[in-house]
C-alpha cells in the first residue's frame, strides 16, 4: 500500500484511539472497527460502496442496516470515510488501531514461524521466553513454513530472532565461505 494511504489510515486510527481513550471504550472500538472492516472486505459491498451510481444516502443507509448495534461515533466514522472516498481504508485503520492499543497495553505481537505446528505448551513456552527477552507481555501469532527445516523464527516489530535450522545453516555457510 502506498505510504500516503497507510499514513491516512494511521491518522484516522489515531483519532479513533484518542476518542476511545477519553471515553474508556478501547474494546468497544476494537470490536466495531473489526465489524466494519469485515463488511468492507466483502466483495459485493466493496463494489456497492465504490459505485458512483449509488447515492451517498443509499450507501449510508445500507451500512447503518448492516451495523445495527454500532455506536453513533462508529457510524459517524463510516459516514466520514464514505463521503471522503476512504471507506476502503477501514481494514488498515483497524490494524493501526490494534497496534496502538497493544502498545498502550504493553503487549508485543510476535509473528512466530516454525517448521511444524507448535503445541499449546510450546506456544506458551515461546511466549514466556519472548516476554523475558522483550520485557513486555507477548502474544504469539503462529504460522508454519517447512522451508526453515526446524526451530523457529520470531518477528516482533522490527526485531527478528532467527532460531531456525535454515538460519543456522546459512550462517555456517557464510562463515565457511572464503573471504
Amino acid at each position: 500500500m502506498p505510504a500516503t494511504k497507510s499514513g491516512t489510515a494511521k491518522r484516522y486510527a489515531e483519532a479513533v484511539f484518542e476518542i476511545a481513550k477519553t471515553r474508556g471504550s478501547f474494546d468497544r472500538w476494537s470490536e466495531e472497527l473489526d465489524r466494519i472492516a469485515h463488511i468492507q472486505r466483502d466483495q459485493d459491498i466493496a463494489i456497492l460502496m465504490s459505485a458512483p451510481t449509488v447515492g451517498m444516502s443509499q450507501k449510508e443507509a445500507f451500512l447503518a442496516k448492516a451495523l445495527p448495534d454500532a455506536s453513533p461515533e462508529a457510524l459517524n466514522l463510516v459516514r466520514i470515510l464514505l463521503r471522503r472516498g476512504r471507506f476502503v481504508l477501514v481494514p488498515d485503520i483497524a490494524s493501526h488501531y490494534k497496534e496502538m492499543l497493544n502498545r498502550h497495553n504493553g503487549i508485543a505481537v510476535a509473528h512466530v514461524t516454525s517448521a511444524v505446528p507448535l503445541t499449546v505448551e510450546e506456544l506458551k513456552a515461546v511466549e514466556l521466553r519472548l516476554s523475558a527477552m522483550t520485557g513486555r507481555r507477548v502474544v504469539v501469532e503462529a504460522s508454519v513454513d517447512r522451508a526453515i527445516l526446524g526451530g523457529i523464527i520470531a518477528r516482533i516489530g522490527d526485531q527478528l530472532i532467527d532460531g531456525s535450522v535454515r538460519g543456522r545453516l546459512d550462517a555456517l555457510k557464510r562463515r565457511l565461505a572464503p573471504a
